[in-house]
């Protein structure tokens, strides 16, 4: 750690919706600026106009903020360091560029895309590569192989150009990243890139590097796809001298596929039927929908929960934590390099644990909204509340919880028929017919006097239990399901238990 205040940023690209890799993105930046008490910054790169998609920008916030990533700076909350979308910072980014061609650190490229077209089918036809490189651009249409007056003459006729980064020849860089460790880069194996584009916009790197410089950015964590720039990043805040306020960097492992090999995508997602954005997304262009983790019935600390093991690990048994609690366990030291393998089983399993340790009453609510709202049901919030917490254990989500407790709120008016063929004999209608009489001498129905009553009446009679109790439950559930038997009861009623009593005698025929 060096002595500044830590100060992170997520900056994502508003061209769709945020995968789940990079909310995990987010979210580690988020744990490492609250473990050392530091900043957390959104910053939208909007330098590539042609693929900005309507809404995206919307959607990463609302996003991170069903996620519980507290922004406290960037576009959707302000900031003594904005403004914090690129576009709308688009005038200062030229007097950097022109500071780099000044200092000789970058030079003006005139090459057309037509130009540059036939240089590569050229090289494809001769069974090479072409790269815009320190050997290919001394014998290019730039301000390396022109003359200053011919630069000028262009530059004065209008003619488009673009700034790209004069990479130095054949120098070995020796970087640090705080998860990779040491790593070596030879600048003779990478590319001039362009800095600033024709339309008058930086690209992503040159933007990147001037607004962390100004917004004090003490550490980059981004995706392990940026490794790659970081030796170009390293090399811009050299040439602008800046180099004693150069963030640390730290480069994430991939999340991959659940089976097979690579970067989990959207398509997986869709093959194997689970989300991998954490909000539902709507194409603005073709309507076609993504599903959410939200909308799949998610908890926002289990989706997070699950994402913090995603690449890290807390180096003891402990799985569940709180965000507070994952802010105080984080380290970077803890971040692997390899890439991670999701597990869309995994998932459901910390969803069941955070339902499970849930009160029956925050349950209830969500059961009650999601569920018997939709369905046009009433019902007393207590009794659903505490039949809910009958069967939480029973589910990964709370819209599970309607079969398993169904017949609570609607009788049955059919009847399993295999539990029928095993428990509903002959002689079943007259002890259904002799129960109903002993319950229906019950004053005090509550599930401990029912059940001792009605022991003591199967007892005395000399039956097996089962020979009462299954059709005693067929009749109630509809099938051979459910918590204790008279539980239910007590839940449903001596009124409604007796009617159903008479409609399983009249309905079921063997």
């Amino acid at each position: 750690m060096n002595d500044k205040k830590v100060r992170v940023r997520f900056a994502p690209s508003p061209t769709g919706p945020l995968h789940m890799g990079g909310v995990r993105t987010a979210l580690f930046n988020y744990l490492f600026a609250r473990k050392h008490n530091g900043d957390f910054l959104l910053r939208i790169e909007d330098t590539d106009q042609t693929r900005y998609v309507p809404g995206a920008e919307n959607y990463i916030a609302e996003s991170l903020k069903w996620c519980g990533i507290q922004i406290d700076e960037g576009a959707t909350v302000g900031g003594e360091y904005g403004p914090y979308r690129q576009s709308e910072r688009k005038p200062m980014y030229r007097e950097y560029a022109d500071q780099l061609i000044a200092s000789g650190n970058a030079y003006y490229a005139f090459d057309t895309p037509e130009e540059l077209d036939a240089i590569r089918n050229q090289h494809e036809e001769e069974k090479k590569t072409f790269t815009y490189n320190t050997e290919t651009r001394g014998g290019l249409n730039n301000s390396l192989a022109l003359s200053d007056d011919e630069v000028k003459a262009k530059i004065d006729a209008g003619e488009a150009y673009v700034v790209r980064f004069k990479m130095p020849v054949g120098e070995e860089l020796h970087l640090d990243d705080e998860i990779r460790g040491h790593v070596v880069f030879n600048t003779s194996a990478l590319d001039d890139k362009v800095l600033f584009k024709s339309d008058g916009m930086p690209t992503y790197h040159l933007a990147n590097v001037v607004d962390d410089y100004l917004m004090k950015i003490s550490h980059v964590i981004r995706g392990e796809e940026w490794l790659p720039s970081m030796p170009l990043h390293v090399l811009l805040y050299r040439s602008f001298g800046w180099t004693v306020d150069m963030p640390k960097f730290a480069h994430l492992p991939l999340i991959l596929k659940p089976v097979g090999k690579g970067k989990l995508s959207k398509r997986d997602g869709d093959k194997l039927g689970f989300p991998v954005f954490p909000l539902e997304w709507t194409d603005p262009k073709t309507n076609e929908i993504a599903s959410g983790y939200r909308e799949g019935g998610y908890f926002p600390e289990a989706f997070i929960n699950m994402l913090a093991f995603l690449g890290w690990n807390p180096g003891t048994e402990q799985e569940i934590f709180s965000m507070e609690e994952l802010s105080q366990a984080f380290s970077l030291e803890r971040v692997g390099k390899s890439g991670s393998k999701f597990d869309p089983e995994k998932t459901k399993w910390f969803n069941r644990q955070y339902l499970v340790n849930k009160s029956d009453e925050e349950i209830g609510g969500l059961f009650a909204e999601q569920v018997l709202k939709v369905k046009g049901i009433e019902a007393d919030q207590e009794t659903v509340n505490r039949v809910c917490g009958m069967v939480k254990d029973r589910v990964d989500f709370v819209s599970e919880l309607w079969e398993h407790v169904n017949y609570f709120f609607e009788a049955p008016t059919e009847f399993d028929a295999k539990t029928v063929k095993k428990g509903w004999k002959e002689d079943t209608p007259a002890l259904v017919a002799e129960l109903k009489g002993i319950l229906e001498g019950i004053e005090d129905f509550s599930s401990a006097n029912s059940e001792e009553i009605v022991k003591e009446w199967i007892t005395a009679k000399e039956i097996g239990f089962g020979k009462v109790m299954n059709p005693f439950r067929l009749a109630m559930v509809g099938a051979a399901k459910g918590p204790h038997m008279f539980d239910i009861i007590e839940i449903l009623g001596k009124k409604e238990t007796i009617a159903r009593l008479d409609y399983a005698m009249e309905n079921i025929k063997k």
